[in-house]
């Protein structure tokens, strides 16, 4: 399936069904007079993020969303039924933005959740309602109440506990491949990754959270170079970040230096994460290249690094229990010290 994290889509609600000008006029009933219905309301058109979608490729072959109309009322008193509402199913993390693409209409950050969009139009008044002891044979009914219509965006963020960032070939696909299930696209070129990937981390029964690799940035990025920025929205829930760098690059400290001249100039608060450096690579230096790289780093970042490789699995288990005790402490979280080390849940058979 194709990944689409942003599309526009025009919506339209349903014009309510105009209302009936009738009377009664049988032989035997000793009052007659007005007996038209109101017409039916519009449908409305509804938003709901719901579970097992992670993109809006739908919305690429359907861009136009029009409820139905309220029918017309008829005689005999009898009131038209409502149009049929629209409900636009988004996966869960979609915002809905106005054509400006800046105003937030809705953000769908929890599975389930539904919003209202736009109202239908009311069905109009048929004239059994204007009936009084003044007029007591009106002869006109309301036209149907006029739907709304608007261009919106949908835009994808991605629902994460941790991020991955750093520059194309850190590393970043070979880490997620070998921590969890997922099957990125590897290969030893940059901009392997064309699209965020999402992958289950499963350290233990009580230890279970979500890595989202975006594509790789390169310097300017916030400029447009290269893919730009435009994935970094998908990493904006996160709770924390892990920064891989290339251990094998002559400048680990540029390519720090770069990510996060980048993360800061894309603001969201995405320069004021937690985050967790980690040399990665290390497998293919040898002990005295690798204290060279991590003090190199360390200058520049003002952290230790940690020594990883997503390829033999050096350092990697002690990475992710340190990012997830972040996650929880970000949360709010004080888990049970023993129990986030061993995973230790109090049962045993």
């Amino acid at each position: 399936m194709k990944f689409l994290d942003q599309a526009k889509i025009y919506i339209r609600s349903g014009n309510g069904g105009g209302g009936a000008v009738s009377f009664r006029r049988e032989k035997y009933i000793e009052y007659g007079g007005p007996n038209g219905g109101d017409g039916g309301r519009g449908g409305d058109v509804w938003v709901e993020a719901v579970e097992g979608l992670n993109t809006l490729i739908d919305f690429r072959y359907q861009q136009h969303f029009k409820a139905g109309t309220g029918e017309h009322g008829q005689g005999r008193s009898m009131h038209g039924g409502a149009g049929a509402d629209v409900v636009l199913k988004v996966p869960v993390g979609t915002q809905v933005l106005s054509e400006d693409k800046e105003t937030v209409i809705a953000d769908m950050d929890e599975a389930g959740k539904r919003v209202r969009l736009l109202q239908g139009g009311n069905g109009g008044w048929g004239n059994e309602r204007f009936k009084g002891p003044i007029n007591q044979a009106p002869k006109h009914a309301n036209p149907g109440q006029e739907g709304q219509e608007m261009w919106i965006w949908l835009r994808l963020k991605l629902i994460a506990d941790i991020g991955l960032v750093g520059l194309p070939n850190a590393g970043k696909s070979t880490f997620l491949a070998a921590v969890s299930a997922a099957r990125p696209k590897i290969a030893d070129y940059p901009f392997t990754t064309l699209a965020p990937n999402l992958g289950m981390v499963d350290l233990s029964p009580n230890e279970r959270f979500v890595i989202a690799d975006i594509p790789g940035l390169i310097e300017g990025a916030s400029e447009g170079a290269g893919l730009g920025t435009r994935f970094l929205g998908h990493v904006e829930r996160s709770g924390v970040l892990i920064h891989l760098v290339d251990g094998t690059q002559e400048d680990v400290a540029a390519a720090y230096r770069t990510i996060r001249g980048e993360l800061e100039a894309y603001g969201e608060g995405l320069a004021d994460k937690t985050e967790l450096l980690a040399l990665n690579k290390v497998d293919a230096l040898s002990p005295e290249a690798r204290e060279e790289k991590a003090d190199a780093l360390q200058a520049a970042s003002g952290v230790r690094p940690r020594l990883i490789s997503g390829v033999s699995g050096e350092g990697v288990r002690d990475m992710l229990r340190a990012a997830w005790a972040e996650v929880k402490k970000s949360r709010g979280e004080t888990p049970d010290e023993e129990t986030e080390r061993t995973g230790d849940t109090g049962w045993t058979p």
